[in-house]
């Protein structure tokens, strides 16, 4: 530990702040002796507003201190706003002291001083895959916004990074908060009851046995202000191409559903069919709009005709994992209507039902889930009921609605968490691996599945006549 740390806490509890520094939070009341704390975040570069959100709820055991280390800017200046805001909001207000590291040389800088044991990575997924194999080589456990890996060629350094993490006894995992949304929940524990869902069918190209899709949008509201995004984001080199980022989410919603617990092994268990991308075609004033900037970089102009920025944020893939039939497919429009926003889609199909999340016009926008027999019958109905009355004892309120092709999961409010509410599952899930020292067995297998999946989607797409 460098003896910058012990004077940066040193100088919070006697509430001065080193000129070197900056603070985005209130300082705390001084203390006779520094508590020790099992685990000290580091934000390693943030210029994604999810390393905020792993934030936004405070933990037992963590450091209210929290260590950054950013070359400065605009991405630094908005990730520091979102957490005086965390800090100030009325209610249940958080208590994270932030200190500042700002220079071209802040990797550098952190891997030197060791002022954390948790490196938090979300921003630039262009550096992402070098910031995780030095942290990890170094001795750091590492939570990583998706996706890890945006190129092809970096698998093989993923691969890597997981033994020097396994040899290191340091933890490495990525945030999958779409595992705590209760409708995907449901729709897991019921496939997983052969007298309500049967087998899960094998499908076919044409009509898989389980399809993910989901909608996202440039421009949208988070934490109650509009999102500004950084120029780089729209530039896929960078960021990365639809079909590798947010199909991270449903590729690993389908391993975390169809094969629970179980590790996959990349090199024989997956098989790409075929793969598609195409372009969201953004205005300038759509460009001015999400990033505040009122001309497109340099670095964009390649993706620009007739004043029209192009970007691959769309995509699609047609695949087997063991066999089953799989389709994942993503999009990215500008911005949602008025009273809507991101949407998502699910099916899974069984030898005796459908299990289906719909969030469309008529779910109001919520994720709604539904239960569709092949073949209803009153027996089918008394043993879907009596499934369900024992499951009300994990989800007191639980109940069934009648529809035309089945019935609706009416599932109460207070078990729904919106997408910023999710990181802090997914983190306090981390937080405890990192202090049992290990993963579960099949997370790393099916992490890497997962990334291989994207990477061959990728490449099959590039391969067809559409790829740039």
């Amino acid at each position: 530990m460098s003896i910058r740390y012990f004077i940066s806490r040193i100088f919070l509890l006697m509430g001065i702040l080193p000129v070197s520094h900056q603070l985005a939070a209130a300082q705390s009341p001084a203390h006779d002796t520094i508590p020790v704390y099992p685990i000290r975040l580091i934000t390693l570069d943030p210029g994604h507003f999810h390393a905020a959100l792993v934030q936004k709820s405070m933990y037992a055991d963590v450091d209210p201190v929290v260590h950054v280390y950013a070359p400065g800017g605009a991405e630094l200046k908005e990730h520091l706003a979102l957490i005086e805001k965390y800090n100030t909001r009325a209610q249940d207000p958080a208590d994270w002291k932030e200190v500042v590291y700002e220079g071209a040389d802040y990797e550098q800088a952190m891997l030197k001083e060791r002022t954390g044991n948790v490196v938090v990575l979300a921003g630039n997924n262009r550096h992402k895959m070098d910031y995780i194999s030095a942290c990890v080589e170094a001795g750091f456990n590492v939570l990583s916004d998706k996706p890890m890996i945006i190129r092809p060629k970096d698998l093989a350094a993923l691969e890597k990074a997981f033994a020097d993490a396994k040899k290191n006894k340091v933890v490495l995992y990525d945030i999958m908060t779409e595992r705590y949304q209760i409708t995907t929940i449901l729709q897991r524990t019921l496939s997983l009851v052969p007298e309500v869902f049967g087998r899960l069918e094998k499908g076919t190209k044409d009509n898989p046995a389980v399809t993910k899709e989901s909608v996202h949008h440039f421009f949208k509201y988070v934490s109650g202000k509009p999102l500004t995004r950084p120029e780089w984001y729209f530039d896929v080199e960078q960021q990365g191409e639809g079909i590798v980022d947010v199909t991270t989410h449903l590729v690993d919603l389908i391993q975390w559903e169809c094969f629970p617990e179980q590790a996959l092994d990349y090199r024989k268990d997956i098989e790409m069919l075929a793969a598609r991308r195409w372009p969201t075609l953004l205005t300038p004033a759509q460009y001015s709009l999400v990033t505040g900037k009122g001309v497109y970089p340099s670095f964009l102009q390649k993706y620009v005709a007739d004043s029209l920025l192009t970007v691959y944020a769309n995509g699609e893939m047609d695949y087997t994992i063991r066999g089953i039939h799989a389709r994942v497919s993503v999009r990215w429009n500008f911005q949602a209507p008025e009273g809507t926003g991101d949407t998502h889609y699910s099916m899974m199909r069984g030898e005796l039902a459908s299990l289906v999340i719909r969030q469309g016009k008529e779910q109001q926008y919520k994720p709604v889930l539904y239960i569709e027999p092949v073949h209803a019958s009153a027996g089918y109905a008394a043993v879907l009921e009596k499934e369900i009355a024992k499951l009300q004892d994990l989800y007191p309120g639980l109940a069934l609605k009648k529809t035309d092709a089945g019935w609706q999961v009416m599932i109460p409010d207070k078990y729904s968490l919106d997408h910023e509410a999710t990181f802090a599952e997914v983190t306090k899930k981390y937080l405890r691996y990192v202090k049992e020292g290990r993963l579960p067995v099949w997370e790393v297998p099916d992490m890497l599945a997962k990334y291989y999946t994207t990477m061959k989607a990728l490449e099959l797409a590039l391969a067809d006549k559409g790829g740039h």
